[in-house]
Protein backbone atom coordinates (compact mmCIF):
# COMPACT_ATOMS: atom_id res chain seq x y z
CA UNK A 1 0.00 0.00 0.00
CA UNK A 2 1.75 3.28 -1.16
CA UNK A 3 1.47 6.34 1.47
CA UNK A 4 1.50 9.28 0.48
CA UNK A 5 2.08 12.95 2.28
CA UNK A 6 -0.22 16.00 2.12
CA UNK A 7 1.10 19.30 2.73
CA UNK A 8 -2.21 21.77 3.00
CA UNK A 9 -3.06 24.09 5.54
CA UNK A 10 -6.74 24.20 5.07
CA UNK A 11 -8.01 21.69 7.05
CA UNK A 12 -11.15 21.56 5.10
CA UNK A 13 -9.10 20.58 2.12
CA UNK A 14 -6.72 18.54 4.09
CA UNK A 15 -9.20 16.00 5.55
CA UNK A 16 -11.51 15.49 2.43
CA UNK A 17 -7.76 14.61 0.88
CA UNK A 18 -7.02 12.77 3.04
CA UNK A 19 -10.76 10.90 3.21
CA UNK A 20 -10.10 10.41 -0.50
CA UNK A 21 -6.51 8.85 -0.46
CA UNK A 22 -7.70 6.06 1.92
CA UNK A 23 -10.87 5.55 0.40
CA UNK A 24 -8.65 4.86 -2.81
CA UNK A 25 -6.27 2.42 -1.07
CA UNK A 26 -3.73 4.80 0.10
CA UNK A 27 -1.93 4.89 3.85
CA UNK A 28 -1.81 9.19 4.25
CA UNK A 29 -0.03 11.18 6.70
CA UNK A 30 -1.20 14.74 6.05
CA UNK A 31 0.68 18.08 7.58
CA UNK A 32 -0.31 21.69 8.07
CA UNK A 33 2.83 22.70 7.13
CA UNK A 34 6.21 22.54 6.04
CA UNK A 35 8.06 21.93 9.93
CA UNK A 36 6.44 18.28 10.96
CA UNK A 37 6.45 17.58 6.72
CA UNK A 38 10.39 17.73 7.09
CA UNK A 39 10.61 15.72 10.54
CA UNK A 40 8.43 13.12 9.00
CA UNK A 41 11.00 12.78 5.99
CA UNK A 42 13.56 12.10 8.37
CA UNK A 43 12.35 8.46 8.64
CA UNK A 44 10.30 7.70 6.12
CA UNK A 45 10.30 8.42 2.04
CA UNK A 46 6.95 8.19 0.66
CA UNK A 47 5.60 7.29 -2.75
CA UNK A 48 4.39 10.47 -3.39
CA UNK A 49 3.79 14.29 -2.36
CA UNK A 50 0.92 16.23 -2.51
CA UNK A 51 2.18 19.95 -1.87
CA UNK A 52 -0.03 22.92 -1.39
CA UNK A 53 2.12 25.80 -2.41
CA UNK A 54 0.22 28.44 -0.36
CA UNK A 55 1.79 27.51 3.15
CA UNK A 56 2.30 29.92 6.57
CA UNK A 57 5.52 29.01 7.18
CA UNK A 58 7.20 27.89 4.06
CA UNK A 59 5.96 28.49 0.52
CA UNK A 60 5.47 24.96 -1.52
CA UNK A 61 7.83 26.34 -4.28
CA UNK A 62 10.51 26.28 -1.65
CA UNK A 63 9.57 23.10 -0.39
CA UNK A 64 9.92 21.25 -3.75
CA UNK A 65 13.17 22.67 -4.20
CA UNK A 66 14.58 21.95 -1.31
CA UNK A 67 12.86 18.04 -1.72
CA UNK A 68 14.73 17.96 -5.37
CA UNK A 69 18.49 19.56 -4.39
CA UNK A 70 18.41 16.30 -2.12
CA UNK A 71 19.81 13.13 -3.27
CA UNK A 72 17.46 11.13 -0.87
CA UNK A 73 14.53 12.77 -1.81
CA UNK A 74 14.55 14.30 -5.67
CA UNK A 75 12.79 11.02 -7.16
CA UNK A 76 9.39 11.56 -5.12
CA UNK A 77 6.75 12.10 -7.48
CA UNK A 78 5.80 16.03 -6.13
CA UNK A 79 1.88 17.07 -7.58
CA UNK A 80 0.96 20.99 -6.70
CA UNK A 81 -2.05 21.63 -5.02
CA UNK A 82 -2.97 25.19 -6.07
CA UNK A 83 -5.32 27.72 -6.26
CA UNK A 84 -3.25 29.99 -8.49
CA UNK A 85 -3.92 29.13 -12.47
CA UNK A 86 -1.06 31.52 -13.81
CA UNK A 87 1.29 30.08 -16.74
CA UNK A 88 3.93 31.79 -14.60
CA UNK A 89 3.21 30.28 -11.08
CA UNK A 90 2.85 26.66 -14.01
CA UNK A 91 5.75 27.00 -15.23
CA UNK A 92 8.25 28.11 -12.22
CA UNK A 93 6.63 24.44 -10.60
CA UNK A 94 7.67 22.51 -13.46
CA UNK A 95 10.91 23.75 -13.67
CA UNK A 96 11.76 23.31 -10.37
CA UNK A 97 10.60 19.56 -10.39
CA UNK A 98 6.85 19.37 -10.08
CA UNK A 99 5.25 16.28 -12.00
CA UNK A 100 1.57 17.40 -12.18
CA UNK A 101 -0.65 20.22 -10.68
CA UNK A 102 -4.00 19.77 -9.54
CA UNK A 103 -6.00 23.39 -9.54
CA UNK A 104 -8.21 23.93 -6.72
CA UNK A 105 -10.94 23.54 -6.31
CA UNK A 106 -10.81 19.73 -7.39
CA UNK A 107 -12.82 16.44 -7.58
CA UNK A 108 -12.30 13.48 -5.75
CA UNK A 109 -12.06 11.53 -8.72
CA UNK A 110 -10.08 13.55 -10.94
CA UNK A 111 -7.29 14.25 -7.62
CA UNK A 112 -7.60 9.90 -7.49
CA UNK A 113 -6.87 9.76 -11.30
CA UNK A 114 -4.16 12.18 -11.29
CA UNK A 115 -2.06 10.52 -8.32
CA UNK A 116 -2.50 7.03 -9.86
CA UNK A 117 -1.04 8.03 -13.71
CA UNK A 118 1.74 9.84 -11.75
CA UNK A 119 2.28 6.89 -9.81
CA UNK A 120 1.87 4.31 -12.64
CA UNK A 121 4.35 6.58 -14.50
CA UNK A 122 7.14 6.69 -12.22
CA UNK A 123 7.43 3.07 -11.15
CA UNK A 124 10.50 1.12 -12.04
CA UNK A 125 10.22 -0.58 -15.55
CA UNK A 126 12.03 -3.78 -15.07
CA UNK A 127 13.89 -5.00 -18.18
CA UNK A 128 13.53 -1.64 -20.22
CA UNK A 129 16.90 -1.41 -22.15
CA UNK A 130 15.95 0.97 -24.94
CA UNK A 131 18.61 3.96 -26.25
CA UNK A 132 17.02 6.39 -28.42
CA UNK A 133 19.77 8.66 -29.79
CA UNK A 134 18.82 11.98 -32.23
CA UNK A 135 21.56 14.74 -33.69
CA UNK A 136 23.45 14.30 -30.83
CA UNK A 137 21.34 13.73 -27.61
CA UNK A 138 21.19 10.58 -26.12
CA UNK A 139 18.35 8.88 -23.68
CA UNK A 140 18.68 5.96 -21.94
CA UNK A 141 15.52 4.43 -20.84
CA UNK A 142 16.47 2.04 -18.05
CA UNK A 143 19.36 4.20 -16.51
CA UNK A 144 16.53 7.39 -16.94
CA UNK A 145 19.43 9.46 -17.96
CA UNK A 146 19.70 11.81 -21.11
CA UNK A 147 22.99 13.50 -22.57
CA UNK A 148 23.90 15.51 -25.16
CA UNK A 149 27.47 15.24 -26.78
CA UNK A 150 28.35 13.21 -23.77
CA UNK A 151 27.03 15.97 -20.75
CA UNK A 152 24.47 14.91 -18.87
CA UNK A 153 20.41 17.24 -18.92
CA UNK A 154 19.05 17.14 -16.04
CA UNK A 155 14.85 16.88 -16.40
CA UNK A 156 12.14 15.85 -14.20
CA UNK A 157 10.31 12.46 -14.46
CA UNK A 158 7.49 14.48 -17.17
CA UNK A 159 10.15 15.87 -18.90
CA UNK A 160 11.86 12.47 -19.58
CA UNK A 161 8.96 10.74 -20.31
CA UNK A 162 7.50 13.27 -22.85
CA UNK A 163 11.07 13.38 -25.01
CA UNK A 164 11.24 9.11 -25.00
CA UNK A 165 8.09 9.42 -26.10
CA UNK A 166 8.42 11.52 -28.90
CA UNK A 167 12.31 9.86 -29.35
CA UNK A 168 10.75 6.53 -29.60
CA UNK A 169 8.45 7.76 -32.40
CA UNK A 170 10.95 9.80 -33.92
CA UNK A 171 9.24 11.96 -37.16
CA UNK A 172 6.38 11.40 -36.10
CA UNK A 173 4.03 14.33 -35.36
CA UNK A 174 2.23 13.18 -32.09
CA UNK A 175 -1.00 15.34 -30.88
CA UNK A 176 -1.34 17.04 -27.71
CA UNK A 177 -4.01 15.15 -26.60
CA UNK A 178 -1.89 12.06 -27.45
CA UNK A 179 0.86 13.51 -25.03
CA UNK A 180 -1.11 13.94 -22.56
CA UNK A 181 -2.68 10.56 -22.98
CA UNK A 182 0.53 8.31 -22.76
CA UNK A 183 3.07 10.19 -20.62
CA UNK A 184 0.04 11.09 -18.32
CA UNK A 185 -2.04 8.22 -18.40
CA UNK A 186 -5.23 9.70 -17.95
CA UNK A 187 -7.29 12.54 -20.76
CA UNK A 188 -7.15 15.83 -19.40
CA UNK A 189 -9.44 17.66 -21.79
CA UNK A 190 -8.71 21.28 -22.49
CA UNK A 191 -5.78 21.33 -20.91
CA UNK A 192 -3.23 20.66 -23.30
CA UNK A 193 -1.48 23.91 -22.33
CA UNK A 194 0.11 21.39 -19.72
CA UNK A 195 1.85 19.72 -22.55
CA UNK A 196 2.90 23.16 -23.88
CA UNK A 197 4.51 24.47 -20.56
CA UNK A 198 6.37 20.55 -20.10
CA UNK A 199 7.68 20.92 -23.73
CA UNK A 200 8.82 24.47 -22.91
CA UNK A 201 10.95 23.94 -19.73
CA UNK A 202 12.23 20.70 -21.85
CA UNK A 203 13.32 22.68 -24.57
CA UNK A 204 14.89 25.12 -22.31
CA UNK A 205 16.83 22.52 -20.26
CA UNK A 206 17.90 21.16 -24.00
CA UNK A 207 19.17 23.86 -25.41
CA UNK A 208 20.68 25.61 -22.09
CA UNK A 209 23.31 22.06 -22.97
CA UNK A 210 23.43 23.30 -26.40
CA UNK A 211 20.69 20.26 -28.13
CA UNK A 212 18.86 22.58 -30.26
CA UNK A 213 15.63 22.04 -32.40
CA UNK A 214 15.26 18.03 -31.59
CA UNK A 215 12.03 19.01 -30.56
CA UNK A 216 9.63 20.90 -33.55
CA UNK A 217 5.93 22.13 -33.18
CA UNK A 218 3.83 20.96 -35.49
CA UNK A 219 1.77 23.65 -36.65
CA UNK A 220 -1.99 22.38 -36.06
CA UNK A 221 -1.21 19.02 -34.76
CA UNK A 222 1.08 19.11 -31.99
CA UNK A 223 5.44 17.96 -31.55
CA UNK A 224 7.70 15.97 -33.12
CA UNK A 225 11.43 14.40 -32.57
CA UNK A 226 14.27 14.76 -35.59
Amino acid sequence: MSLIYCVEDDDGIRELVSCALRSGGYKVKAFPKAKPFYEELKGCVPALVLLDIMLPDEDGLTILGKLKSDPRLREIPIIMLTAKTSELEKVRGLESGADDYITKPFGVMELLSRIKAVLRRTAKQSGESEVFEIGGCSLDASRRIVTYNGTEVTLTYKEFELLMYLMRHQSIAVTRDKLMEMVWGYEFAGETRTVDMHIKTLRQKLEAAGCRDIIKTVRGVGYKCG
